[in-house]
């Protein structure tokens, strides 16, 4: 499956599954295992017969041993809807990417979040998952409802492709609409205690939250020399930076990193640290990981 620029990285992730993190609780049969009990061939445990049960399910070889007739029973599977949170407020924005004349400018936060959200859709998607989108930046909040009909992904990389990151929004209102599964793709560098907020309250209603932060080069590797450094958000906010304070400056960001990370995981959220010049297709990998093999960057 080939969408514009972005057709090795699809078929880069092509075979990855995302499995859900907890028993879904849909009723429409998918890949995901459900919280109900059926009569599939994947035997789970036995079930005395009812009247009504199949009759091919019973367990002709325990009936002679018991005399006593039991079912079948094997574990429902189920779709898991799944809306992808963008955040693209203005600290997304960073660091600009050189690129050609005329051409619209590049950000590789930006990028790297773009490229983890199409590739998260398209193995959403062929699992037979609706997918859907909300981007939240200067210019209010994007949506696009979660459906599985073909073309969402390339309809997912046309309306990201058309965003550029600016101004302040709350991704937090992505939840309103969200389907059972959030991935939620930002820098954290917004109203995260809202975000927080939203995504605790969704994880007690039964759903499922993943957040991939999005972590610059550049932010960790800070060239030599002084720097005034300005909120993207607040313009008014600005910061001085030495060559003698860079070092304070590391200290105080690994501190905050180390913060957001560990806030997260104390709610009860999945969470992943990503660099944006790590290659997306990796990413991904731990991304969707289930939580026994999901990795982390410090």
């Amino acid at each position: 499956m080939a969408v514009g620029p972005y057709g090795a990285l699809l078929e880069a992730v092509r075979g990855v599954r995302w499995p859900a993190r907890r028993h879904a609780s849909s009723v429409s049969p998918g890949t995901h295992r459900a919280r109900t009990r059926g009569v599939a061939s994947e035997f789970a445990e036995y079930r005395p017969y009812r009247q009504g049960d199949d009759p091919r399910r019973i367990d002709w070889k325990l009936l002679a041993r018991s005399d006593r007739a039991y079912t079948r029973l094997a574990p429902n599977h189920s779709v898991m809807p799944t809306t992808i949170g963008v955040d693209a407020s203005a600290s997304m924005a960073f660091p600009e990417r050189p690129s050609g004349e005329g051409a619209a400018p590049a950000f590789e936060k930006w990028e790297a979040a773009k490229r983890i959200a199409i590739a998260c859709a398209a193995i959403a998607r062929a699992s037979g998952d609706p997918v859907g989108l909300a981007v939240a930046g200067g210019g209010g909040l994007t949506r696009l409802s979660a459906r599985t009909r073909r073309g969402i992904v390339a309809e997912i990389a046309r309306t990201l492709d058309a965003i550029t990151p600016r101004g302040s929004g709350s991704l937090a209102e992505a939840f309103a609409q969200a389907g059972k599964r959030v991935l939620l793709i930002t820098d954290c560098l917004g109203d995260v205690n809202a975000l927080r907020r939203a995504s605790r309250a969704h994880v007690a209603g039964g759903g499922e939250v993943l957040v991939a932060h999005v972590v610059s080069r550049a932010e960790l590797e800070v060239p030599v020399g002084a720097i005034l450094a300005t909120d993207p958000e607040d313009t008014s906010v600005k910061r001085s930076l030495t060559a003698t304070s860079h070092p304070a400056y590391r200290a105080a960001f690994d501190s905050w990193r180390a913060e957001v990370a560990g806030d997260w995981r104390d709610d009860g959220i999945a969470y992943v640290e990503v660099l944006d010049d790590e290659p997306a297709d990796i990413v991904v990998r731990r991304v969707v990981a289930p939580p026994s093999s999901a990795g982390t960057r410090a």
